[in-house]
């Protein structure tokens, strides 16, 4: 497919569009309080086990049945150095929970939302009143 053309974009790349269009949104109205936060994307979470029995998730992690779906790592100090707030989206699990890709659009902007929520320790309605 031509670069031009939206289906040479691959899923990895449509899903880190979706994930910049709801950060851009939520930064216009936090800009201060997001202010060197950084936003990623991975494939999948990384966990120990295998069993959903023996998964213990950090509290920092939003999760569905023990799947994790994005985390919270807040700043701090390591070697020496400043390591700014981040903020982790996992792909996978959200397309597999997702109908359709205005499905997806809403469900990780939903995460992202609550993330930032949980970031800036307040309600997820008061960071999008329009969610």
């Amino acid at each position: 497919m031509p670069e031009e053309v939206p289906l040479s974009r691959s899923r990895a790349e449509q899903f880190d569009d979706l994930v910049l269009d709801a950060v851009e949104d939520i930064e216009r109205r936090w800009e201060r309080e997001l202010a060197g936060v950084e936003f990623a994307v991975e494939d999948v979470p990384w966990v120990d086990h295998t069993s959903p029995d023996e998964v213990v998730l950090d509290p920092d992690v939003l999760d569905d049945a023990t799947v994790p779906l994005a985390r919270v790592l807040p700043a701090h100090r390591e070697d020496g150095r400043e390591v700014p707030a981040r903020i982790v989206v996992y792909r996978r699990p959200l397309e597999i929970r997702a109908h359709d890709h205005d499905d997806l659009a809403d469900l990780v902007r939903d995460v992202v939302v609550d993330q930032v929520a949980v970031l800036l320790g307040r309600d997820p309605e008061e960071i999008d009143p329009t969610g």
